[in-house]
């Protein structure tokens, strides 16, 4: 909530014009504050009771012109005063004649101002009174509101003291309860008999509630008449001063209505004999006032609408899984043991987030690296527009353009180039030589050749011209001048995603629909890339993030612009000879694995992978020993939704394989990518944007910390489950040796790339 206005209004009440009132007119055009003067009580209180203004200076120096204490009080006999500050000017006085503020007090002035017509001293004292009365005047107009939100909440809301006094009840409690405020206020909870009996179920509540967590539930409460009333209860602690527990929330609403809803449900239930008990689920909605409540009290019929719509969504029979799972724990908690149903309370709540994969970071969060890399990778920004569009600078180039080589082809290839790539089915193949050979076009040659060894022409029945030209399109809209995110990166990926596809496991896994996809996938995944995060452009406000809602922005827009490409001219559409269903499936596939290099679902498509695939070979492998011939293992492998995981996971793996490479590489692409984070972090300072990575500062940076942080949260855990799928022992060795490396590094206290030279 907003806690104050855009000019603030000041009332200057001076009688007479002289340098202590214009001190403070000069003060109020510095500070930006709007003033009004008045000569009279008559002309002051006229002018006030108009403009209602937060701050009002009496002259008290004059008592002879008028009765500032009597202007005083007239003020604040207005209903507007209540949120006002009142400063008296009063005289200087020695230390022999000050006299007691009092009087100033009871009159109803905030505090007083010494005379001072100095116009600093004058703007020193508004900005004191903004920072301080005025803004606390402002959040007790907010209370109000809050207050009246809670007058008009459908559900009962009580409030208490850390030692457990009721301070505040809202109507619905009253009603609910059958008390009134008068009965209840200043009373302990425990002197209102309004408590489940059972004595371990309320110490398990404040044994819950005393630590500073939230507790929510079912439980009984007698109501004035000594009825038992079943109710939904959230406590939840407020914490004040000094971290400390002030109050205590308790939000509830009864279970009768539900009831009848729970029973409908289970005659429902039973005659389609599922041993799920969904409409036994117990209501644990988050939020603490019901939608209707700051409008109106509601009505039965709205009530009995929203209940028979709640009974027939708990009557259908299209569950997902996760609501399976929920309505079975709900079902266990029915007959559970106190102790068993909090645990499952607790996870109900880990179930129902969205984010089921991501990790909590723990003793990691007080790691700068690693925080500032997971809130830069797995983030879309903080969803901030700034008003400053990141625009991208690179221009799309047309496949006719002049300075694309058509006579290339894969008999023609200069002969650097080609001793370049003569060992580019190894892992140690060096794709900076490449880089140098081709003067930074290294995707073009690399493409032909991986795209001929793989059959990819003959796939889509292509040509090799169209192919080359296609490979000469995509490689014109990489940004030679990003440091990490170049052609180069795309061609090393392409290098491992064909590496990938010649393991054994991987061969058994794929078709040959699902290699080209691969391939293409790889060659188009950061297509158009900015050099810049998608927090970035989601906090500059860029046109893509707008365009694509600040989800997934670079991913989406390195997919949409491959087949855009790809397919506005036939000179480089390697698709168009294509049967349609063919090419939407080959479409579907490219676009999924470009997707999945969106690092925010990076611990998602880890874990499935993991429990689809290796899991469940692993198992086999215990029960039957050499099975590479096995029926069930061929059923893991080739099952469709598995072939998704495994192309998600080989293109993940290909993307961020750096710190896998041979050592020198490691050094390099650590370097590139660290330069492009620096350039960022330059950027976003001079925009006034936020900074997403502040520890990429390139005067303060430790790039051996920030690559041991990715290798401990990013890569160690998703390559080895691709080791044990696809048997990778020189790559986990690579990663072994690297990280030795930088270890070493950081050991020494050294923030750069290598050691400095002996």
């Amino acid at each position: 909530m907003r806690l104050h206005q855009d000019q603030l209004q000041v009332l200057l009440v001076f009688a007479k014009e002289d340098s202590q009132s214009n001190g403070f007119c000069c003060a109020c055009e510095k500070a930006g504050f709007k003033s009004n003067i008045a000569k009279t009580p008559e002309s002051a209180l006229e002018s006030f009771l108009d403009k209602r203004h937060e701050i009002v200076i009496i002259d008290h120096r004059q008592s002879r012109c008028f009765d500032a204490e009597a202007l005083c009080r007239s003020i604040r006999a207005t209903k507007p005063s209540e949120n006002s500050v009142i400063i008296a000017v009063v005289r200087k006085q020695s230390d022999r004649d000050e006299t007691s503020i009092m009087p100033l007090i009871s009159a109803g002035f905030t505090r007083r101002y010494v005379e001072n017509p100095n116009v600093m001293a004058c703007y020193n004292e508004l900005i004191q009174l903004e920072y301080g009365e005025v803004r606390a005047q402002f959040k007790l107009r907010a209370c109000n509101s809050l207050f009246t939100t809670l007058e008009k909440s459908q559900e009962a809301i009580e409030i208490t003291n850390e030692d457990h006094k009721i301070q505040y009840v809202n109507p619905a409690f009253e009603s609910m309860m059958g008390y009134q405020k008068d009965e209840l206020y200043g009373k302990e909870l425990i002197e209102v008999p309004i408590n489940e009996k059972k004595s371990d179920f309320l110490d398990s509540i404040n044994s819950c509630i005393k630590t500073g967590k939230e507790w929510e539930g079912v439980y009984y409460a007698k109501n004035k008449n000594g009825d038992n009333i079943q109710q939904n209860v959230k406590i939840i602690p407020v914490f004040g001063h000094r971290g400390k527990i002030r109050h205590y929330v308790s939000i509830s609403r009864p279970c009768n209505d539900n009831n009848k809803v729970e029973k409908q449900c289970e005659r429902v239930q039973a005659e389609s004999q599922t041993d799920i008990q969904s409409c036994r689920h117990k209501d644990r909605r988050k939020g603490s006032l019901d939608v209707r409540s700051t409008t109106s009290r509601g009505s039965d019929g709205s009530s009995q609408r929203r209940h028979s719509s709640m009974a027939r969504i708990h009557s259908m029979t299209i569950e997902a899984p996760i609501t399976k799972v929920i309505n079975i724990i709900n079902a266990a908690q029915e007959n559970s043991p106190m102790p068993v149903a909090e645990a499952l309370d607790r996870v109900l709540e880990i179930l129902r987030t969205t984010e089921l994969y991501s990790p909590q970071l723990g003793t990691k969060d007080e790691d700068p690296h690693t925080s500032d890399l997971v809130g830069g990778l797995m983030t879309d920004g903080l969803r901030r527009l700034s008003g400053n569009e990141y625009i991208l600078s690179a221009k799309q180039v047309h496949p006719s353009s002049g300075h694309l080589i058509s006579s290339l082809s894969l008999t023609d290839i200069p002969p650097r180039i080609a001793q370049a790539m003569e060992n580019e089915e190894d892992w140690e193949f060096d794709i900076f030589e490449l880089e140098a050979a081709t003067h930074k076009r290294p995707l073009v040659y690399l493409g032909l050749k991986l795209f001929a060894r793989f059959g990819v022409c003959s796939f889509l029945n292509c040509s090799e011209v169209t192919l080359r030209s296609w490979l000469h399109v995509i490689e014109s809209n990489y940004h030679a001048g990003n440091a990490y995110h170049n052609s180069t990166h795309s061609a090393d990926v392409l290098h491992a995603t064909a590496y990938f596809l010649c393991k054994e496991r991987v061969k058994q896994s794929l078709d040959q629909i699902d290699e080209v996809a691969a391939l293409i996938a790889a060659t188009v995944h950061d297509v158009d890339h900015p050099g810049r995060t998608n927090s970035f452009l989601c906090n500059a406000g860029s046109e893509l993030a707008i365009l694509y809602n600040d989800t997934a922005v670079l991913e989406s827009h390195h997919a949409a612009l491959a087949f855009q490409l790809t397919t506005r001219d036939d000179k480089c559409n390697i698709f168009k000879n294509m049967e349609r269903n063919e090419y939407r499936t080959l479409r579907q596939a490219i676009i999924d694995m470009v997707l999945a290099t969106e690092m925010t679902k990076h611990f998602e498509h880890v874990n499935k992978f993991v429990n689809s695939i290796n899991k469940p070979l692993a198992a086999l492998e215990e029960n039957g020993g050499n099975i590479s011939d096995d029926e069930s293992v061929k059923n893991i492998l080739t099952s469709p939704e598995n072939r998704i995981l495994i192309k998600r996971m080989l293109i993940k793996c290909a993307d961020i394989s750096n710190p896998c490479r041979a050592l020198e590489q490691c050094i390099e692409w650590a370097g590139r990518i660290s330069e492009e984070y620096f350039a960022q972090t330059d950027e976003e300072k001079r925009q006034g944007l936020p900074v997403v990575m502040p520890v990429f500062d390139r005067n303060t940076c430790s790039i051996p910390k920030s690559q041991i942080s990715f290798v401990d949260y990013f890569i160690t855990d998703m390559f080895d489950a691709w080791d044990a799928f696809a048997d990778l022992p020189n790559l986990m060795q690579h990663m072994d040796n690297n990280f030795k490396y930088w270890k070493s590094l950081d050991e020494r206290q050294l923030k750069t790339l290598r050691p400095p030279p002996e």
